[in-house]
């Protein structure tokens, strides 16, 4: 026992060896000039710790969970979105993207401690237990998140179908409360479409997957039947829509401009810098359109309504998005999964950062509910998504209520195109 000890130990300090060397490389050609001592005396500050650790913590914990749990702590310093991904997670991860996956349907990031929910997806368990953009998850089936990272708390709320979780979840203006879900296998229809009053089309995109451009060319051309080539206007929605894969939101923007930036992305070195900028082709022939957003569009959703905004291309209408501007690159490890890492920030055609910041739409319009007319006669009304007055409150919707006769803003953005289509057809007479 003592020899294979002995032996674990001398496999470690190689390990601290072999990252002196590694680190003492990087930093030579970073900076050739540079002084390594203070990187050095980290470095064995860092196999110290390793060594008391792995030698007088109260449980046994493998060399891996320790190194493992080393490399995620200090990607998860950077910022809420870098992290290390095991095998585990990083083949989950490629499986999620192709729009397939297990668990409760929620995007999350971290905040203070605690997992942020950035959006529910549609048709999902989170979205019809009614969890909202800016939710805190706290506990998950008790047990406190503060202290986890967030692959850790991921990996937590996903399980076998069928298998039932609590969420203790703290809301703006409202007591910590527990929601009951059970998991399921998420399928995600990222593209969805159907005619409103015969001559306005309507396309909800609720994620960016692989397949989101082939859905949304798709989307388009039978709305275009169904009204028999009569379309006045488009409402593209984006509200909750968590983001995705960057070339799916390029290939969205593109689709609906026929020239100019879509996006560009800047680094830490000028030379990394890109742009990516829209070709001949506008699948609507230049309709006008209304783009819904709110403060569950994130990501490649403000990269789409930045493009749109900027570009004159369509009007926004909702409540200010997210704001999650940053780029992460996922970095295969051969043999020890991935790491997803923030290489650069996005930027809308007019040069402004999207994050921290978001999307501001051009008409603001709170999410409510219509009431329809009761017993006694009295109007329609709209009403409130709740109680509560508060800003993030009044950013989100009922995911039940999106896209039918009792969303709000969707009834606002269809009145919107009916009244510019009424203008048009004056100006042609």
């Amino acid at each position: 026992m003592k020899r294979l000890g002995l032996i674990a130990a001398v496999t470690a300090t190689a390990l601290v060896f072999s990252l002196h060397q590694d680190v003492d490389a990087a930093a030579t050609a970073a900076n050739p000039d540079g002084n390594t001592t203070a990187t050095y005396g980290a470095l064995h500050l860092f196999g110290d710790v390793f060594q008391l650790v792995r030698a007088d913590y109260v449980d046994k914990v493998s060399d891996e969970s320790l190194i493992e749990g080393a490399i995620n702590g200090m990607l998860t310093a950077l910022d809420p979105h870098s992290n290390y991904l095991n095998a585990k997670n990083f083949d989950d991860m490629k499986v999620q993207t192709r729009g397939e996956f297990g668990g409760l349907g929620i995007e999350v990031s971290m905040e203070s401690g605690l997992v942020k929910v950035v959006s529910p997806i549609d048709d999902t368990p989170a979205a019809r237990a009614g969890l909202r953009p800016g939710d805190l998850i706290t506990h998950i089936n008790g047990q406190p998140v503060q202290g986890m990272t967030l692959p850790e708390a991921v990996e937590k709320m996903r399980g076998p179908i069928n298998s039932e979780i609590t969420l203790t979840i703290r809301r703006s203006g409202r007591n910590p409360f527990d929601v009951k879900l059970v998991r399921a296998n998420i399928k995600i229809q990222s593209v969805r479409s159907h005619l409103e009053d015969g001559n306005i089309g309507y396309i909800r995109i609720t994620s960016f997957t692989e397949q989101t451009d082939v859905g949304l060319n798709n989307a388009m051309k039978s709305l275009k039947q169904q009204s028999n080539d009569k379309l006045v206007g488009v409402v593209l929605d984006l509200r909750n829509n968590p983001g995705g894969l960057l070339d799916q939101a390029v290939a969205v923007a593109n689709a609906f401009l026929n020239q100019g930036e879509i996006v560009s992305t800047r680094g830490r070195r000028a030379e990394d810098a890109q742009r990516y900028d829209a070709r001949p082709g506008d699948i609507t022939n230049g309709l006008p359109m209304v783009v819904l957003i709110n403060g569950g569009s994130a990501s490649a959703s403000e990269i789409v309504a930045g493009a749109l905004k900027d570009h004159h291309r369509a009007i926004l209408v909702g409540t200010r998005s997210f704001g999650k501007g940053s780029v992460q690159t996922i970095i295969p490890l051969p043999g020890h999964g991935a790491m997803r890492l923030t290489t650069a920030r996005y930027y809308t055609p007019s040069g402004r950062s999207i994050q921290a910041k978001g999307i501001e739409p051009d008409i603001v319009i709170p999410a409510a509910k219509i009431e329809h007319p009761s017993a006694n006669g009295k109007p329609d009304a709209a009403k409130p998504a709740s109680t509560s007055d508060t800003a993030a409150e009044q950013s989100t919707v009922d995911a039940a209520v999106l896209g039918t006769p009792e969303d709000y803003q969707l009834a606002r953005a269809i009145d919107m195109l009916r009244g510019i289509a009424l203008f048009h057809k004056h100006m042609v007479n």
